[in-house]
């Protein structure tokens, strides 16, 4: 029998994925996964649900994309309980349903992972970075990631980290293994240049930030760093935020008309900015493996990074690096980049080698299938 009861080829595992907006992503990191390893989960055989949340439920054709299964559910949009709410209601809407296997993203959704466990339903966590460090949060917001953050080492089966850094923290400071599974990113030119042209921009005529706009994403410093810099090139900022309105006002107050805010791009829109980048800066100092990053990277494009340990795991010796917080070393950093062009292109073909070596999402969907496989104690193949 098939997944709808029909004839047609075995079901492998019945998968439910927490905890993120939805898909078609069109929004962030952990949608951009939850799209990504949900479509090649299907692609192999498995039976797999998203939760979305109905506000960015966008998809025409109803309640199954490319072979995944979409349960949209309501929430309460609010800056501290939008990702909980949705997560709380997902994981009571799953029970019924008995999955062999539920991925919860993010580490403030730990909590909701007691239900399905409570009837014996395996679940991972994805703790992403920090949370609790992001200046967005409150006394109340950054108490609740500290005891997620401690509920994350029994609640749940298992805890998937993306980052070494990650996983060296949990175990230094809780004593406790986790599965670390990097971050994923497509490997590929995307033809075309019809979103360039949106926003008046030239294939290697701009630089390129891409990241939520909040405050620890230092979007501030890098374009004070750019207005130092000598160019005819552009500062591309692409991103947004719900609730940093003010922040994203101080950010348009530039005067500088080289720098271009697009808001968020996604899709086929976003691949066109990253592969027609002359490069790529990567300015935060919050989280785990960032997604944007390792795109960046995907795409061949030389990165200037802060240099954090984060960002020094994943790009190794072909990043290059400026001090965290420091804008005239970031500036330094894009004017070579502006007098040199063949260390722009020998750095950028470095970047792409290493991520088809270590980041590709079919790398990053074998760590989850064979995780989920541990948990529920299938074999591949067997149904």
């Amino acid at each position: 029998m098939g997944k709808d009861g029909g004839v047609g080829p075995p079901v492998d595992m019945r998968i439910a994925i927490i905890g993120t907006r939805g898909i078609p992503a069109n929004y962030g990191g952990f949608e951009t996964l939850a799209e990504h390893l949900s479509v090649r989960l299907a692609e192999r055989g498995h039976d797999v649900t998203v939760y979305c949340r109905k506000a960015y439920a966008s998809h025409p054709h109803g309640h199954l994309y490319r072979g995944v299964r979409l349960a949209v559910l309501p929430t309460i949009r609010h800056k501290y309980f939008d990702t909980v709410i949705h997560s709380l209601l997902s994981s009571l809407h799953a029970l019924p349903r008995r999955f062999d296997v539920i991925l919860v993203c993010n580490a403030a959704n730990t909590a909701v992972t007691f239900f399905p466990r409570l009837l014996g339903t395996p679940v991972a966590v994805n703790v992403d970075g920090l949370e609790r460090k992001r200046k967005k949060w409150n006394a109340l917001g950054r108490a609740w990631y500290r005891l997620a953050e401690r509920l994350s080492t029994f609640l749940p089966s298992a805890i998937i980290t993306d980052a070494r850094t990650i996983e060296t923290y949990y175990r230094e400071r809780y004593g406790k293994d986790s599965t670390f599974i990097p971050y994923g990113a497509v490997t590929r030119a995307e033809p075309g240049t019809e979103a360039l042209g949106r926003f008046g921009l030239q294939p290697k005529g701009y630089m390129l930030y891409v990241s939520r706009l909040e405050p620890e994403n230092n979007a501030d410093l890098v374009i004070r760093a750019f207005e130092r810099v000598a160019s005819n090139r552009k500062l591309v900022i692409v991103g947004d935020a719900p609730y940093a309105g003010e922040y994203i006002h101080r950010l348009k107050a530039t005067t500088d008309p080289r720098v271009i805010f697009t808001g968020t791009v996604f899709g086929t829109g976003y691949h066109q900015l990253q592969a027609g980048a002359y490069c790529y800066v990567q300015a935060t100092e919050v989280g785990g493996s960032h997604p944007a990053l390792v795109e960046a990277m995907g795409f061949g494009n030389c990165v200037a990074a802060a240099d954090v340990p984060e960002h020094r795991e994943v790009l190794g010796e072909a990043g290059h690096y400026f001090p965290l917080g420091d804008p005239a070393g970031l500036a330094e950093l894009l004017q070579r980049f502006e007098d040199q062009p063949e260390l722009v292109e020998r750095s950028g073909q470095a970047n792409a080698e290493r991520v088809d070596g270590r980041y590709s999402w079919d790398l990053v969907t074998d760590g989850y299938e064979e995780l989920f496989r541990r948990l529920t104690g299938k074999a591949a193949g067997r149904e």
